[in-house]
């Protein structure tokens, strides 16, 4: 994910590496982890199967792998890249290799389907946030203005709200509440009046090109990394999160972890943008203060030189992580 050259922030390369992607702190995240064999463990974005694939690798026949997608495309891929090694079962068949776990992989988002799992039955919980390669590379999916295509921004193409609804439809202050709440976009009223005023949008390129001329790029002092953030990413974020509930689904599935956690079983979360960090650092802080984790990150990791060489996107990742006590 970048949050400042390219435009929105992504859940950089997290498909396989089969398939030409790369994880984003990859083994950071397995180590984080801690697999035990034959047991249970949830991909809660599982993206293009990069993180699933090395799970599955180290869980064995007797272990389980769920996976959960809002994107029907990527769990079509996912489900390619984990089949190499064992066909994709359904929740009463059996594997189809004798070394390799069951695999369940789900369509909808993690905050609904973990309703689903009983309490304390699962192992490790790992969540990688974001957009992915996928979506962000396709200009058809509208997340990104380094293409023009249609205003969409939804991550499930079933749900009923896109981007270029809400740039049109909404009323001027809201739209620049959500552009400030979501975006941090402190030009957020500039940007929602002249939005407003050049409505109707329908393409990336458009509204990219109508806020760049509402929003002069920021000058922030000798940081010459934000001086060449775009002026549309932060409104583009923005838009991205409100559209897919991005903050709500991950306020519930925080909510839910502590539940689903076997005492020892590990909460990891990939992040990509302060809004989201904050609320994974303040849910695990407060799980540590109720008595339910043991923090195993006092700081968030980060991508060292040679991963962000590989992989520009991993740039602004963040990973935390904590044990169910």
């Amino acid at each position: 994910m970048d949050e400042g050259l390219a435009d929105t922030p992504e859940r950089g390369g997290h498909g396989g590496r089969e398939i030409g992607h790369v994880p984003v702190l990859l083994k950071e995240a397995i180590d984080f982890l801690a697999i035990r064999r034959g047991g249970t463990y949830i991909d809660a974005t599982v993206g293009l199967g990069g993180h699933s694939l090395e799970i599955a690798r180290r869980l064995g026949a007797q272990g389980r792998l769920i996976g959960f997608d809002k994107d029907p495309a990527a769990l079509e891929i996912a489900g390619a890249v984990l089949s190499r090694r064992s066909s994709v079962v359904s929740k009463t068949a059996d594997a189809a290799s004798s070394d390799w776990p069951a695999i369940e992989l789900g369509h909808g988002s993690f905050a609904e389907l973990t309703n689903d799992q009983r309490p304390a039955t699962i192992n490790g919980l790992l969540a990688d946030l974001g957009v992915s390669s996928l979506q962000l590379d396709d200009p058809a999916r509208g997340f990104s203005f380094q293409a023009e295509g249609k205003l969409d921004m939804r991550m499930n193409p079933q749900a009923e709200l896109t981007a270029e609804q809400v740039v049109n439809q909404v009323d001027e202050v809201t739209l620049a509440n959500l552009i400030y709440e979501f975006g941090e976009e402190r030009r957020s009223r500039r940007i929602a009046r002249a939005i407003v005023r050049s409505r109707p949008i329908s393409t990336t390129a458009q509204l990219a090109a109508v806020i760049s001329a509402a929003a002069r790029p920021m000058n922030r002092g000798k940081n010459e990394y934000a001086r060449r953030i775009h002026p549309a990413t932060l409104t583009f974020q923005a838009l991205r999160i409100f559209v897919n509930r991005e903050l709500d689904d991950l306020r519930a599935l925080l909510n839910a972890a502590p539940q689903l956690l076997k005492p020892g079983g590990r909460l990891v979360v990939i992040s990509f943008h302060s809004l989201e960090d904050r609320i994974v650092k303040d849910a695990m802080r407060e799980g540590a203060k109720l008595g339910q984790y043991k923090l195993l990150t006092k700081k968030p990791v980060t991508a060292g030189e040679a991963e962000v060489d590989r992989n520009p996107r991993a740039r602004s990742a963040k990973l935390r992580a904590a044990e169910r006590v």
